[in-house]
């Protein structure tokens, strides 16, 4: 039998599934917790057959109080510890802000930022007792990003936890945050949000996130982002205009209309990414910012030629103020507007340094989630 036990919340799949296979490989006894009892059920017997561990289920909403409620209670039962969080439950928007219901984007921090907070302080009160005790925290590339709700909620977990590691390492406790990009998961079909254009070095393996996100934990790392490719994106990102990030994210994203966005999440419709490889991410980005700047030359030149036609026709009277209008709106249009919402990526990570390693998750509507 185990001496050691993990409570994964968002277990059915995704990358909460790969921390649940992981984890049992290594002998641990799991809380599995979702809201599908019956996939909760087909889980556990699986893994329990595979691996011969012993698994509890717990089928709890995590965006209402009674559901957060009976995760609580049983990361404080003192008979049974829980020796390591992951707080992996989350989901994204397949519109932007303003086109979002209040609801949605209510349930979306409640998810992501309250209950992570109130998890994170059941667990490390009870961890601090026994001055042993690890908590991951899924966050994304996209919390290092401009992008939306989900950005935010994603930037929010990532300072939280490197707050919370820092206030707990004397005790015995490492608090980690897992930043991924995309990640082959059902994340973005289940939210409705498509990704188009993305290479294939943004799409990495759920497996290959939680084994890195694993031992950056185990060595005491505050954040991890996985794949040298993304610590390389997220390093660049400071010094990158946030108006080129957003740019550069609608290009990569696939923003739906409301109606197509509807219509993705009645019917269950989702595109999936598949193949592996490895692309230059300098090159790639590169080509991204000598876009980016063509594209506002254009707009430049674009303004500039509607000046001279102004001045020709002499003292500027409605029609002459129409044309100029007229002009400046048709070169407006022809840059890249930002994008109107982000997607969310399954986070992937990878660890580097304990306090600088981050990967990378776009939100607005984040390609980059978990």
């Amino acid at each position: 039998m185990s001496t050691h036990t993990a409570l994964i919340t968002g277990s059915t799949s995704g990358l909460g599934a790969s921390f649940a296979r992981q984890l049992a490989a290594q002998g641990y006894d799991l809380v599995l917790v979702a809201r599908d009892g019956d996939r909760l059920q087909a889980q556990a017997e699986s893994l329990t057959s595979q691996y011969g561990v012993r698994i509890t289920v717990l089928v709890a909403d995590l965006v209402t109080e009674d559901g957060v409620g009976a995760v609580q209670e049983r990361l404080t039962d003192a008979r049974h510890p829980v020796h390591l969080l992951v707080n992996n439950a989350g989901h994204g928007l397949p519109t932007d802000f303003v086109e979002s219901e209040l609801d949605a984007e209510r349930d979306l921090l409640r998810l992501h930022v309250q209950t992570t907070m109130e998890l994170t302080h059941t667990a490390a009160r009870a961890m601090r007792r026994r001055r042993a005790g690890r908590i991951i925290n899924v966050a994304s590339v996209a919390g290092f990003t401009p992008t939306g709700t989900y950005s935010a909620a994603k930037a929010w977990v990532i300072n939280f936890t490197k707050s919370v590691h820092q206030q707990l390492r004397g005790d015995g406790i490492t608090v980690t945050a897992l930043c991924p990009g995309l990640v082959r998961t059902e994340f973005h079909e289940r939210s409705g949000i498509k990704v188009k254009g993305a290479k294939r070095w943004m799409w990495l393996d759920a497996e290959d996130v939680v084994r890195e996100a694993l031992t950056a934990s185990a060595q005491g790392a505050s954040m991890c982002v996985p794949s040298r490719s993304y610590q390389m994106l997220t390093a660049s990102l400071k010094f990158v205009p946030d108006t080129m990030v957003r740019w550069a994210m609608e290009r990569r994203v696939g923003v739906p209309t409301e109606g197509e966005a509807m219509a993705q999440l009645e019917s269950g419709g989702g595109r999936r990414h598949g193949g592996d490889g490895t692309a230059e991410p300098t090159s790639e980005a590169t080509r991204t910012v000598d876009a980016y700047k063509a594209a506002k030359a254009q707009d430049s030149r674009g303004r500039d030629a509607a000046a001279p036609r102004s001045s020709e026709t002499g003292a500027a009277g409605p029609e002459a103020e129409g044309s100029e209008t007229a002009s400046s709106e048709t070169s407006t249009s022809e840059v890249p507007t930002t994008p109107t919402s982000t997607v969310r990526a399954e986070e992937s990570t990878t660890h580097g340094e304990p306090e600088s390693s981050g990967s990378m998750r776009l939100n607005g509507r984040n390609p980059l989630k978990k």
